[in-house]
């Protein structure tokens, strides 16, 4: 990606962000990605990449800090079990009986492994409240029910991650699949990475009423984003749940202070200027590069991936709210389905196949069945969701 592109895909960010700004109900995410595909057919764009790095150590830290020190500390006490078991126990089994039911009709068609399959698997498991956000909050849903779907992506970012680099390495070292080791790793990786990241937030998060400034206050939290995360990568552990607890842990501190308007207005003069920045050259990179690797002749395994893993994701938070009776009188049927349709596959997803594209060949069917499936969780599920949440907000729809 040139300097050239990279401003011509800026601007076309800003300027859908800037209509959204009036309006509140354009689907920004599927509009970019559709310029993305619109641009990948003309040859100045076609051959556009951007490298794993970039995205796995630049943009991705950013992301992730933004919606832990963004998220309400009160929503995280009062739903972080169910956050927890949403994007742990909830999350594995969501990766494991995607994984199985993929491979049961992708080794019929395309030889594929149970490697292969849990590895689409785990690309698929993140949700991205981003694309539905607006949707959620124009519909007039039970607020409760958005944050829920925030607080569940923001944990399992980071655990989707872990996830996938786990059975990512298993794939391409040709390993054969563990559940013990994918289970011990998970554990081991998840839990230091939470570690680093509430040490090093909560000893960071000390230094803002130290620095009266607000270009310092800015700067310490960029510290706080990417030193937790290259700490716990360099370690071993997860940076990206690094980055997540030390977000959550810079929130905490912000509430506990008595200026914490003050604070989080020099935080938000930079912050929210950089996330649509990201999103804007990832969801657009994402309609280019889709191009490059989609197959079309695998749009029936597509279509059933995408249905598949919404019956999946339907099951598993219906089977966690049955656990406290808090949560099944909250996550009713309706609240349910509306979290199921909401959980689409965004920002996080992208992320792990861009990364994924750089260990395989253009032409492998994994990287075309998990684009495929991404880009219709993307446009449909953004389109379903405000119809749906319409009709089950009905007198009669109880």
């Amino acid at each position: 990606m040139t300097p050239e592109h990279l401003i011509i895909f800026l601007a076309i960010g800003y300027i859908f962000y800037a209509l959204d700004k009036r309006q509140k109900q354009l689907p920004v995410p599927i509009l970019l990605i559709v310029t993305g595909v619109i641009l990948s057919f003309i040859p100045y764009f076609s051959e556009v990449i951007i490298s794993r790095d970039l995205i796995y150590k630049g943009f991705l830290p950013a992301l992730l800090f933004i919606s832990a020190y963004r998220f309400s500390y009160q929503a995280l006490k009062r739903y972080g079990i169910l956050f927890g078991l949403l994007s742990t126990i909830g999350l594995l089994a969501t990766a494991l009986l995607l994984g199985l039911a993929v491979w049961s009709i992708g080794y019929l068609f395309l030889s594929l492994s149970f490697i292969g399959a849990l590895l689409i698997a785990s690309i698929l498991t993140p949700t991205d409240p981003v694309s539905v956000e607006s949707v959620l909050e124009d519909s007039n849903v039970n607020k409760e029910y958005t944050s829920i779907l925030e607080g569940e992506s923001m944990i399992n970012d980071g655990t989707s991650v872990v996830i996938f680099t786990i059975v990512s390495n298993m794939y391409t070292s040709g390993e054969s699949f563990s559940l013990l080791h994918l289970v011990k790793e998970f554990l081991f990786v998840s839990i230091g990475g939470v570690l680093i990241g509430f040490l090093f937030g909560w000893i960071l998060s000390k230094n803002i009423y130290f620095l009266k400034h607000r270009t310092y206050q800015v700067m310490i939290s960029i510290i706080i984003a990417y030193g937790s995360f290259y700490l716990a990568e360099l370690i071993g552990v997860s940076g990206v749940l690094a980055t997540v607890t030390s977000g959550i842990m810079f929130s905490y501190e912000l509430q506990k202070s008595d200026d914490e308007d003050y604070y989080r207005h020099s935080q938000e003069g930079f912050w929210s200027i950089i996330e649509p920045t990201i999103l804007s050259l990832v969801f657009i990179v994402l309609g280019i590069v889709s191009m490059q690797y989609i197959q079309w002749k695998h749009f029936g395994l597509f279509l059933f991936i995408f249905v598949v893993s919404i019956i999946v994701r339907f099951l598993a938070i219906a089977f966690i709210s049955l656990i406290r009776k808090k949560w099944r009188r909250h996550l009713n049927w309706k609240g349910t389905f509306i979290l199921t349709f909401a959980g689409v596959r965004g920002s996080m997803s992208i992320v792990l196949l861009l990364t994924l594209q750089a260990e395989l060949s253009a032409d492998h069917y994994i990287l075309s069945l998990s684009f495929g499936a991404v880009l219709l969780s993307l446009i449909l599920q953004t389109i379903i969701i405000y119809p749906l949440s319409l009709i089950l907000k009905k007198p009669g729809s109880s």
